[in-house]
């Protein structure tokens, strides 16, 4: 997320969400979500977080837990500690030391939405 980007939407550590969330900006989860999120922008998830669901943006910053697959149009970046259970495409990926990844990795000029 580059620094010019703001946060529009943030899940705070003490909310549940049972359900998709849609979000024309960025999106900050340090909650638990079960549901899809699609951002039009940025997803930070917290490293205390846990989604059960799949997400799509623009690009992503994964610090917590993500059972489901990850769409994004640019980079995905896995925080140390992050654990993630599920599929990804992207254009670019960034993976910290002590990342736990348990699925496939398709890197493409060009991702699902676009095609």
């Amino acid at each position: 997320m580059n620094k010019e980007d703001k946060i529009d939407s943030v899940i705070g550590k003490s909310t549940s969400i049972d359900g998709d969330i849609k979000v024309s900006g960025s999106i900050k989860v340090d909650g638990k979500i079960e549901g899809n999120i699609h951002s039009k922008e940025s997803a930070l998830i917290g490293k205390d977080s846990a989604v059960k669901g799949n997400i799509s943006c623009r690009s992503a910053v994964v610090g917590g837990k993500i059972q489901g697959n990850i769409n994004a149009q640019e980079v995905i970046e896995f925080q140390s500690g992050a654990q993630m259970y599920g599929d990804i495409i992207c254009k670019g990926l960034i993976v910290e030391k002590g990342v736990f990844f348990d699925g496939n990795c398709r890197m493409s000029q060009e991702t699902k939405e676009k095609q």
